[in-house]
């Protein structure tokens, strides 16, 4: 099957990393296709898949945009959905990963008479998208669109909730290669004196550096562990959220911790540091459709303490496999740290069993395999 993937992001987000497992098996027959220029392409052409940018002018829509902004853009859009048009007859099938994707690749289905699968990783509410943005994706959705693709149960709940049609709508996990999370200890070694960790008990936090991934929440919790306790802050700020990254630094020296939190920027070596951390946390504020980074510390073997909500709650049993805390709660998140700490027998054995079935659910070969098997149905 030749596949036509279309992505709007330059930069390696979640959707994005997502999408390089799912490309690979067609890679001899498919293209993907960016609305930006970015180390996103670089990380496709390592993974030898053919990608061409289609445009180079940033799109000015946000998901928070307006009508009237979203009429603007379409004057915009047209060269890049020209483009999209074109290509698309070389292929079977359009395969939409982004929301932007979703807009341009509908479009492109309608002239080209090509079916389109959109992938859905966001969960479609009002608290994360205008009310003009939401209704563009389900109507686009329910009336382009052939199959949608959700990567938790939690997204495809949100997209039925908001109007879209449960006929068309499967829950596919992302998928992970275990073989990327093994580490050597002498690396991990290496790293943890590099970074004037021995003898810290390391929480790591990977993600944007973005207001609703809250931050700001562990270095609120931080300050209310033991003075061994240290923070990495692994990612760097996207989507103009420069002010945040200020406030997080203002923060930190408010609160006496700058001998404990460490700002790593972005990384490329995620299991190496995740190895090199006692604990990982996730401290979104609002429901995360996913949360991949839960899964790539299942599977280094690190213990998990997440946000209770959305999607997280499909991966993580409290107390089995991780740790599960209300989001936007220091004292409660400080305690589960405080407990980690301390009680390393019972935190070793959940880190365990967090390997183990992060293992065997989301094996990328197996979330591979269910998606092959939903296009041959289809299509």
């Amino acid at each position: 099957m030749k596949i036509f993937f279309l992505d709007q992001s330059g930069k390696p987000g979640g959707a994005e990393l997502c999408l390089i497992d799912i490309a690979k098996p067609y890679s001899h027959s498919a293209l993907v296709g960016l609305f930006a220029d970015g180390p996103f392409k670089d990380l496709l052409q390592q993974n030898h898949i053919p990608v061409e940018v289609l445009s180079t002018q940033t799109i000015q829509v946000r998901k928070e945009s307006s009508l009237v902004q979203g009429l603007k853009s379409l004057k915009q859009l047209a060269p890049l959905i020209t483009k999209v048009i074109k290509k698309a007859h070389e292929y079977d099938l359009i395969y939409a990963n982004t929301q932007k994707a979703l807009v341009v690749g509908a479009l492109a289905s309608f002239f080209s008479r090509r079916p389109l699968v959109y992938h859905l990783h966001d969960i479609l509410s009002s608290e994360h998208f205008s009310q003009t943005n939401l209704r563009i994706a389900i109507n686009l959705a329910n009336r382009c669109a052939s199959l949608v693709i959700a990567n938790s149960q939690a997204s495809k709940t949100a997209f039925i909730q908001a109007g879209g049609r449960s006929d068309i709508v499967e829950v596919v996990y992302n998928g992970f290669d275990p073989k990327i999370y093994q580490t050597d200890e002498s690396d991990i070694n290496q790293l943890q004196q590099e970074l004037g960790l021995p003898g810290k008990f390391v929480v790591g936090h990977f993600s944007r550096l973005a207001p609703w991934k809250g931050q700001h929440i562990l270095i609120d919790a931080l300050a209310k562990c033991p003075p061994e306790v240290t923070v990495i802050l692994v990612g760097d700020a996207l989507f103009g959220e420069q002010n945040y990254v200020k406030q997080l630094h203002q923060q930190v020296a408010d609160l006496g911790l700058k001998n404990r939190v460490k700002f790593l920027g972005f990384r490329s070596d995620i299991p190496q540091l995740m190895a090199a951390c006692d604990l990982v946390a996730h401290t979104s504020t609002s429901p995360e459709p996913f949360g991949r980074v839960i899964v790539e510390a299942m599977l280094c073997g690190k213990p998990v303490v997440a946000a209770k909500a959305g999607g997280v709650m499909e991966l993580v049993e409290h107390g089995l496999n991780g740790f599960l805390v209300t989001p936007a709660e220091p004292q409660e998140l400080a305690q589960v740290i405080i407990t980690c700490l301390q009680e390393t027998e019972i935190t070793a054995t959940i880190a365990n069993n967090a390997r183990t079935t992060a293992s065997q659910r989301f094996d990328v070969a197996t979330i591979n395999q269910q998606i092959a098997q939903l296009l041959s149905h289809r299509f």
